[in-house]
C-alpha cells in the first residue's frame, strides 16, 4: 500500500532536471524543452531555479507544446556558472528526462531592438583597462549581407559582461556621395587592442553605390576608388570604444588594383608580442574565376600604414590568426572546399606559408570561426593555450561550442557545447580574466548573445 501510494504521488509531481547546455538568455522568452500533453489532461506544472536567486525567474509558461521561461536581464554576479531549471510536472511529459543543466548567457542584442531587423558578425575584445568592447553590423532592413543599410555598432561592458551599455554607432557613411543609407552600407567588422598604445582600431568593410539587395560579393569590381570597389575602412577609439573617429580608408595600401574585393577579418585582430598589428584579411581574386583567399595584413606603426603579403591559401576567407610563439603566427580560415578548417602557418609576417599539422582537422560547415592565444602567464591554468569556437558541424550552423589545445593546435583534447540550436553561427573569443574566456556568438536564441565560460569547464 506505501509503494502504490509512493507511485502515485510521484506520477503526479514529476520532476524533471534539465541539463542542456544550450543557454538561456536573459531578457526574453526562451524555449528550453518540448512538451506533451495527453489527450484530456489537465496539466499543471511549477518551474523553479537552482544556482540563481529565486526572483530571477520572472516568468514561464507552456505555449504550443514548448515549455518558456524567461530569466531577468539584470545583473547576475557570474555568468559563467550554470543552474538547472527544475520542472515540477503533473499532466504531461518533458519529452527529455534526466538532469539537463543550463548556462547562462546575455543577449546583447537581437531582431527588433532600436528597430533594426537584424544584428550580426560579432567581434570582442577586452581592453588594456579591463572593458569588453563587442562591435557588430547594425543591418537596419533585413539579415541580408552588402549592399544594404548596414552601420557598425559598438557595445561596452565594465563588468565582465554581466550588462552591457547602450549601442554606439562607430561607423555609419550616411549619404556619402549623394546616394541613399542602403547604398553605403558598411559591415563585417574586425576590431584589435593595440597592447602597446592601448588604442582601439576597428575595421570594416564599405560598399558604396552598388544598389540595395545586389550582393556585393559579386558585384564588387576593380580598381581603388569607392565607386568601382569596396573600401577597407578603419576607425580608432582613446577612450576605450566610447568615441570613434572619422573612418579613412586604407585600400590602396593593402589591395591589388585587379583584385575585386579586399576586406578585413572578421572577428579581431592582435598585437604581436614584439608591438606588431595584425588583422586577418581576405581578398577575391580578379576576373573570371574571382577566386578568394586568406592572408593578413600588419602594421609596424601602430596603425598608420599597412602591409601584405601573400595570401595562405586559396578559395579560403574569414580567418583568425594567432601569435603561437614570437614572430610565429598561425592562420585558421574558413575553406571553401569544405574539408574542415585550413590552418597555414608563417614566419616571416606572410611572405611564406606552411600548411600546420592540424589543416583540415576541426570540422566546420563552412562558416566564421575565432581562435585565440592565451600565454601560460595570463591563465589561471598556468599552460600555453589556444581556445577555438565555431559551429562544431559538418553541415550545419549548430552546436556552437568553445575547445582548447594545449600543444599548439596539434590536437584539441577539451572541449565545451554552448548551443545546439540552428543560427547564423558566428563568434569571437575574448578573455574576461585569467580564469574567464568570453564568446560573443550568433546564438540561436538571439543575434548577438553572451556567453562567460571558465576555462575549468571546457573539459
Amino acid at each position: 500500500m506505501i509503494a502504490t501510494s509512493l507511485v502515485a504521488l510521484l506520477s503526479a509531481a514529476l520532476i524533471h532536471l534539465h541539463h542542456l547546455q544550450v543557454p538561456v538568455v536573459t531578457g526574453q522568452d526562451v524555449a528550453v524543452a518540448q512538451v506533451i500533453v495527453p489527450n484530456g489532461a489537465s496539466p499543471e506544472w511549477k518551474v523553479s531555479v537552482i544556482g540563481l536567486p529565486k526572483e530571477a525567474l520572472e516568468n514561464y509558461y507552456v505555449e504550443n507544446g514548448l515549455l518558456y521561461v524567461h530569466i531577468k536581464d539584470e545583473p547576475i554576479k557570474d555568468l559563467s556558472r550554470t543552474f538547472l531549471l527544475m520542472v515540477r510536472a503533473s499532466g504531461f511529459q518533458i519529452e527529455e528526462t534526466g538532469i539537463k543543466e543550463h548556462r547562462l548567457a546575455r543577449r546583447v542584442r537581437s531582431e527588433g531592438d532600436a528597430g533594426v531587423a537584424a544584428y550580426r558578425i560579432p567581434g570582442l575584445v577586452t581592453t588594456k583597462s579591463g572593458t569588453l568592447v563587442a562591435c557588430y553590423d547594425i543591418r537596419h532592413n533585413s539579415s541580408f549581407d552588402l549592399q544594404e543599410d548596414i552601420d557598425i555598432g559598438v557595445s561596452r561592458s565594465t563588468d565582465g559582461g554581466r550588462t552591457w551599455g547602450p549601442m554606439i554607432v562607430a561607423m555609419d557613411m550616411g549619404e556619402w556621395g549623394g546616394k541613399s543609407q542602403g547604398e553605403n552600407g558598411i559591415g563585417d567588422p574586425c576590431i584589435l587592442v593595440d597592447e602597446v598604445t592601448g588604442d582601439l582600431l576597428l575595421f570594416a568593410t564599405w560598399a558604396h553605390g552598388t544598389k540595395p539587395g545586389v550582393h556585393e560579393w559579386f558585384a564588387a569590381g576593380s580598381g581603388f576608388e569607392p565607386e568601382t570597389t569596396p573600401q577597407l575602412m578603419m576607425s580608432r577609439s582613446k577612450d576605450d570604444g566610447l568615441t570613434w573617429s572619422e573612418p579613412v580608408s586604407i585600400t590602396k595600401q593593402v589591395k591589388q588594383e585587379d583584385w575585386n574585393f579586399t576586406f578585413q577579418g572578421p572577428g579581431r585582430g592582435i598585437t604581436m608580442s614584439n608591438g606588431v598589428l595584425v588583422v586577418p584579411f581576405q581578398h577575391q581574386g580578379p576576373e573570371p574565376d574571382r577566386t578568394p583567399a586568406a592572408g593578413i595584413m600588419y602594421s609596424w606603426d601602430h596603425g598608420e600604414t599597412w602591409h601584405v603579403h601573400n595570401a595562405a591559401k586559396q578559395n579560403t576567407t574569414e580567418s583568425q590568426v594567432v601569435e603561437l610563439e614570437p614572430g610565429v603566427l598561425m592562420l585558421n580560415m574558413r575553406d571553401n572546399a569544405k574539408t574542415g578548417r585550413a590552418v597555414y602557418v608563417t614566419k616571416d609576417m606572410g611572405i611564406t606559408w606552411r600548411k600546420h599539422i592540424s589543416d583540415g582537422r576541426l570540422i566546420e560547415p563552412v562558416c566564421m570561426a575565432s581562435l585565440i592565444a592565451v600565454p601560460s602567464k595570463q591563465n589561471s591554468l598556468w599552460k600555453d593555450i589556444l581556445l577555438f569556437s565555431n559551429p562544431a558541424d559538418k553541415k550545419e550552423r549548430k552546436n556552437i561550442t568553445i575547445q582548447m589545445s594545449l600543444d599548439g593546435g596539434a590536437t584539441w583534447t577539451r572541449r565545451l557545447l554552448l548551443d545546439e540550436g540552428i543560427g547564423w553561427g558566428y563568434s569571437c573569443l575574448t578573455m574576461i580574466d585569467r580564469e574567464t574566456v568570453g564568446i560573443l556568438y550568433e546564438s540561436s536564441q538571439a543575434h548577438i548573445t553572451f556567453q562567460a565560460v571558465k576555462l575549468t569547464d571546457i573539459k
